[in-house]
């Protein structure tokens, strides 16, 4: 497994080397200190040069960051696997690291052993996270799953399941009495909070949502 590491910190850049090189299957082959001097490198290597398969790669970087870089290099080599190691362990940047092209996200802290599993981990189709940040991935789309099921209230999933049945403002304001002024207001409220322009795109992102 051939490693290559962007990492400012020189000491921290060295102990990694010293660490991941003291491994039989692990060679690091490149090591850079700026987002920068690695897509020189690449560039300059071009495709005949001794690929890496994994680059572990620190997102505070002093110029472009880590993040920039890990999307630059999915980009030039989508072959790569790209793990994010760093301290930042906040929604906004996991996010933006997977979303870039980052399939392990390991924070600097880990003991040795965790970093050189979650190579492994990675090298072998994996996406390794620190156990804190796998959690909050977790609740995020718990949350995310809580959020949609209440975003309409109970009455307002009433009419959005008239309308479902297919009932005329009239008829829904038969079934509910209610007015039919009720009925309009409560479905413009609908819309507005569906993103929808008209009856059809109401019904298909409260399916989506699992609404109705």
């Amino acid at each position: 497994m051939n490693i290559a590491i962007v990492e400012d910190d020189p000491l921290l850049r060295e102990n990694l080397k010293l660490l991941l090189n003291g491994e039989k299957d692990i060679s690091v082959i490149s090591d850079w200190g700026s987002a920068e001097e690695a897509l020189t490198a690449i560039r300059q290597q071009g495709a005949a040069a001794p690929c890496f398969d994994i680059m572990l790669v620190d997102l505070g970087l002093p110029i472009m960051s880590g993040i920039d870089l890990i999307k630059k290099v999915k980009e030039k080599k989508p072959e790569v696997e790209l793990m994010a190691h760093t301290v930042f362990e906040d929604r906004d940047n996991v996010f933006s690291a997977i979303k870039a092209g980052a399939s392990g996200y390991i924070l600097k802290g880990s003991s040795p052993r965790e970093l050189i599993e979650a190579l492994h981990s990675l090298y072998q189709g994996g996406a390794p996270m620190s156990p804190k940040i796998a959690r909050k991935l977790i609740m995020e789309f718990q949350d995310e799953g809580a959020s949609e099921e209440y975003l309409l209230s109970h009455r307002e999933k009433e009419i959005v399941k008239c309308i479902e049945d297919g009932l005329a403002y009239k008829e829904i304001a038969e079934k509910l009495s209610i007015s039919p002024h009720t009925v309009h207001t409560h479905i413009k409220k609908i819309y507005e909070k569906l993103h929808a322009r008209n009856r059809q795109e109401a019904l298909t992102t409260a399916r989506k949502k699992g609404i109705i």
